[in-house]
């Protein structure tokens, strides 16, 4: 495929910023739905016009098939038309991700997020083979994922290629930290690009990227879709003060690698759920750990403004649905 040299407005297929969100759990150990929905309700409230459902940050390793699916239903039902809701159906055993796929769609979501099959390693034919096969498994719209820090794989920019001729896959998360590469990989698929690592938007942006699929975003969804249209008006400074302003939570959120953990003491400090239980082989954040997330809460300000929300009077009138997209 050759590279396209128009230049062109990003695109947005699953919106600008989507939230990897955690599965709040009860004490024991049970997917609190009611909870899920709640939360997801508030993340579309405060700038979200995407969820992703079901990834690592969500624990999808250690949650199974009717609880993803249920999962799914909750979260759809909750925030209608107003979001995109992008399903996890990532796996090393192909048919496994393609049963999620299937009961992705069936449940109501509105794309999918595809992993790198971890941990097997497969060559890129196989890599190729694995992604097309969970494609073909429903109509919806894939986002792919390239983490090789999780998976210890990267996808080679010729399978890129390969996969850009299919018509269903439409995007990247983009979690490899390589700016370079992802500006020469948006023209020569023509592919939406999100950034997978938080505290790397604005360098996404600049070549091309069209948004972020976060973990800081449970907090500062708000401060992310301000700076994003910021950078778009072609306010650079603007958009970095924000950044700036953001970065304790990125680092909160984020500096340990453990973001399920930390995602979820950021969803308790804000009285967004009672509780910050995980599935093993994940634990809870310590109260330590859990007051400094609450500390970078405060210093970005997020604790005033959430206040300040609350005490407006709330608008019940039906949202207007979100916005078509072009696959």
């Amino acid at each position: 495929m050759a590279p396209s040299t128009a230049l062109t407005a990003p695109r947005r297929p699953f919106g600008v910023v989507l939230t990897a969100m955690v599965t709040p759990m009860t004490p024991d150990g049970a997917i609190d739905l009611e909870a899920a929905a709640s939360l997801a309700r508030h993340l579309v409230d405060e700038g979200n016009d995407g969820l992703v459902l079901n990834g690592t940050t969500g624990e999808a390793p250690t949650t199974h098939a009717q609880e993803k699916a249920d999962l799914i239903a909750a979260v759809v039902e909750a925030v209608g038309d107003r979001a995109h809701v992008v399903a996890g159906a990532g796996s090393n055993d192909t048919d496994h991700a393609v049963r999620m796929a299937e009961q992705a769609a069936a449940a109501g979501a509105t794309g999918l997020l595809v992993v790198t099959p971890y941990y097997s390693r497969p060559t890129q034919e196989g890599l190729y083979q694995h992604m097309v096969a969970v494609a073909d498994a429903t109509d919806l719209p894939v986002m792919v994922y390239d983490i090789p820090g999780r998976a210890g794989l990267r996808i080679a920019p010729s399978t890129y290629e390969r996969l850009a001729e299919h018509e269903s896959f439409v995007a990247s998360k983009d979690a490899t930290g390589d700016v370079g590469s992802a500006l020469k990989l948006i023209a020569a698929t023509g592919w939406a690009w999100y950034s997978g690592d938080d505290g790397l938007l604005l360098p996404f942006l600049s070549v091309g990227a069209g948004g972020i699929v976060g973990v800081s975003t449970h907090v500062v969804a708000r401060e992310y879709a301000d700076a994003v249209r910021a950078f778009d008006a072609g306010d650079h400074a603007a958009a970095l003060a924000i950044a700036r302003r953001v970065a304790p939570v990125v680092e909160a959120l984020n500096g340990a690698g453990a973001q399920a953990v930390m995602a979820k003491a950021a969803v308790e400090a804000l009285g967004l759920h009672s509780n910050r239980h995980l599935r093993l082989p994940n634990v809870q954040a310590t109260d330590a750990e859990a007051a400094a997330v609450r500390a970078a809460i405060e210093q970005a300000g997020v604790f005033d403004r959430t206040a300040q929300s609350a005490a407006r009077p709330q608008n019940t009138a039906q949202p207007e649905p979100a916005p078509e997209v072009a696959r």
